[in-house]
């Protein structure tokens, strides 16, 4: 492994080629006309899509050609980073442009107070004005909290929900075309004279928790993939899982969930299809909403916002799920789509650090909405433009949700190296990972003498950034 370099893993899990023209949308007289006017928002987040889930990003494999297409017509980042690895307080974050350790949402039954939630980029939208939507998982706090009364247009849901349905017919309505229709709805409300913000919350690529299928896709897509064989990971042997100590072996919800899904080659294959398929069908429901925002002369002025909650370990390390600070689990898809930007800035990637945090003020600063002192993201807005801000080098990462069979887990991630401390391990457990020389993060350099003075310095720049965190 002390051959291969970073970039050359990010080639593998991200993707870091050329992006080939699938057509660029939105002509200069169309952006002539919306000039002025203040953008609509489609906000789109997927539920555990790991960053190479995503032709675009690098994947051969996985059919997403509309998400492609999107990263073609605007601006892919290919660093984008989430700050804590689990459904409630990502989303949280991506919702308050806040660290976990400031918004203070660790578990499924808490919700934003009153003047946390008028803090989010939906509230602040809708009191500029904005018609303001809601559509599936919303994830933060339980039913009787959901701000159905902040919205105008509300078809969230608390929990995990379920893919199989039925449409007011009794037909069959896969969750993913479900959420099609509300946006279709929503859409169907919507006129050139107010600008409006959906968000759609997606379920997929969420396993079904409880279902021996655990990743449940439309039924019509059954064929595909079926005559490809996915390559295994490349650190998904024992060997690695053997890597971890005692204490994180233990009963480890990971580890289960690995049994569950990807404990034989059949398995793999079976489970990552499935997942693939998932990812799919939301790919297939953003290319029909893109074809009703031109079909109402909406897309020109409509910024398309598409970022995942979370990565997804598919067996790599020896796990199944999320949580932990690796690669795999922390790297999420994000692209940027402004049809007014000139055809110049269109198509390009970003290699800079973006993370769940930046999402609300971005929104807001696109929108001409003062961002609240509150929110700690950085506006993408400049790296839209082309310009070259002073950008960040690390940030913090925090996963303290309180479940007994996840160890909860701190890190500091810098572009060359990842500090992470186990913080319930006795004596506290730590890891350091060269990321340049060991992207695959198997080598822990946290007891080498030689890095004594290279771990101190990370210790006291995490303190640093913990600090700033709240």
């Amino acid at each position: 492994m002390q051959g291969i370099n970073r970039r050359q893993f990010l080639q593998g899990i991200t993707g870091v080629g050329i992006l080939s023209g699938l057509g660029l949308s939105s002509c200069t007289q169309a952006r002539q006309l919306t000039a002025g006017k203040r953008p609509n928002f489609l906000v789109l987040i997927t539920d555990d899509q790991r960053a190479n889930a995503m032709g675009a990003m690098g994947n051969p494999i996985i059919k997403t050609p509309n998400m492609d297409a999107l990263a073609n017509d605007g601006i892919l980042f290919t660093n984008a980073f989430v700050t804590t690895s689990i459904c409630c307080t990502s989303r949280a974050s991506i919702f308050s442009g806040q660290h976990a350790s400031r918004h203070g949402i660790y578990n499924f039954g808490t919700h934003f107070t009153p003047e946390q939630y008028a803090n989010t980029y939906m509230e602040q939208l809708r009191q500029a004005g904005y018609r303001v939507g809601f559509a599936g998982k919303y994830g933060v706090g339980p039913q009787k909290d959901l701000p159905v009364d902040k919205h105008d247009f509300w078809r969230g849901f608390a929990g995990q929900g379920r893919y199989e349905n039925k449409d007011a017919d009794g037909n069959f309505e896969h969750m993913t075309t479900r959420m099609k229709r509300w946006a279709r709805e929503f859409l169907d409300g919507c006129s050139s004279d107010q600008p409006f913000c959906l968000s759609i919350s997606f379920k997929a690529p969420h396993c079904q928790d409880g279902d021996p299928r655990q990743f449940i896709y439309d039924p019509k897509y059954e064929d595909l993939y079926k005559d490809i064989t996915i390559p295994p990971p490349p650190v998904g042997i024992d060997q690695y899982w053997e890597k971890f100590p005692p204490f994180f072996q233990r009963n480890n919800e990971g580890r289960k969930r690995w049994e569950i899904r990807f404990s034989t080659p059949e398995l793999y294959q079976q489970m990552v299809k499935s997942y693939y398929r998932l990812v799919f069908g939301v790919d297939t429901v953003l290319g029909q909403i893109r074809e009703q925002l031109d079909r109402q002369g909406l897309a020109d002025n409509t910024v398309i916002i598409l970022m995942g909650d979370n990565g997804f370990f598919l067996g790599e390390h020896g796990l199944a799920g999320k949580w932990y600070p690796y690669e795999e689990s922390i790297r999420v898809p994000l692209v940027v789509y402004d049809p007014r930007l000139p055809t110049r800035l269109q198509g390009r990637r970003r290699s800079e650090w973006a993370l769940n945090i930046d999402l609300a003020p971005t929104v807001l600063s696109m929108a001409g909405v003062d961002v609240p002192d509150r929110m700690q993201g950085q506006d993408l807005s400049p790296l839209l433009a082309g310009k070259q801000p002073t950008w960040r080098s690390d940030f913090y990462y925090d996963h303290r949700v309180a479940i007994s069979t996840i160890p909860q887990c701190e890190a500091l991630v810098t572009e060359r190296y990842k500090y992470i401390r186990y913080t319930q391990s006795e004596p506290l457990h730590e890891e350091l990972f060269d990321l340049k020389n060991d992207p695959h993060e198997i080598h822990n350099l946290a007891g080498d003498p030689s890095q004594a003075d290279r771990i101190k310095k990370m210790r006291s720049q995490f303190e640093k950034r913990k600090i700033q965190a709240k």
